[in-house]
């Protein structure tokens, strides 16, 4: 995949050219599905999303930023990332809602660093203290959101935030240790 071309494809697509989205998003759909996929690692398993439904809502959402001034690939992919992200949290919300008063079912989300059962205020929690965090340090909350959200390994992470892996390591063991005092695990 040429990263320049994606590049020049969002930035067209920005400028208000309709076929410049035409052309991207089956050059973007393949990495989209892959995080798509990492979201719903471990997520149990009458799960209303698939992968693919997951990016095709994603990528609705994302026809509406046409106006953002895309400054690369890694931007377009960080974005996705946390639709995704938000989509998910937002079908959780709902169905904590039409679950109030017990009977939460077990959710898994996957990493194999922080991977564990968690019910439905567990991922709430961890959702505010992500954005906790976010108001601390930007790029922690995004690894994290990359990570332990998204599924993506750290040369992925790095590739996607446009930072080396040396730091991606760095940051997303600072950012654990963090969350894990911040819920008290």
């Amino acid at each position: 995949m040429d990263r320049s071309q994606i590049t020049t494809l969002l930035q067209a697509y920005a400028s208000g050219d309709q076929h410049a989205l035409d052309e991207l998003i089956p050059l973007v759909y393949n990495e989209m599905h892959s995080m798509a996929k990492g979201r719903l690692t471990g997520e149990r398993s009458d799960h209303t999303y698939s992968a693919t439904a997951l990016v095709h809502e994603a990528y609705l959402k994302l026809v509406d930023f046409n106006r953002i001034d895309w400054k690369n690939r890694n931007h377009f992919f960080a974005i996705a990332s946390q639709i995704m992200r938000n989509i998910l949290m937002d079908y959780t919300v709902k169905q904590n809602t039409q679950k109030r008063g017990g009977n939460n079912k077990k959710v898994t989300l996957g990493d194999a660093h922080l991977k564990k059962e968690m019910n439905v205020e567990e991922i709430l929690s961890i959702d505010q203290a992500l954005r906790r965090l976010e108001e601390l340090d930007e790029r922690q909350a995004k690894i994290v959101e990359c990570r332990f959200f998204g599924g993506l390994t750290i040369e992925e992470t790095a590739n996607t935030l446009g930072i080396s892996e040396p730091t991606v390591n760095r940051d997303w063991k600072i950012a654990r240790a963090w969350l894990n005092r911040e819920l008290g695990t």
